[in-house]
């Protein structure tokens, strides 16, 4: 996900992919744990972009958690 998109987004749209990106964070690991996890890249892009969502809510003085 780049910064453009994410500065784009309004404050529930921010929420929401902050939720859908901690599900799939959390299944990630799940299956990592399990030994399914073929890609084991994703999970740092998704920690990834979940640290981007967070810095731009803050930049953008939007609280959303």
């Amino acid at each position: 996900m780049k910064v453009s998109e994410i500065k784009e987004m309004g404050r529930d749209q921010m929420k929401e992919k902050l939720v859908e990106l901690k599900k799939q964070l959390f299944t990630l690991r799940f299956q990592n744990r399990v030994g399914q996890l073929e890609n084991t890249a994703v999970l740092s892009t998704v920690k990834k972009d979940i640290a981007r969502i967070y810095t731009i809510s803050k930049e953008m003085n939007v609280n959303i958690s």
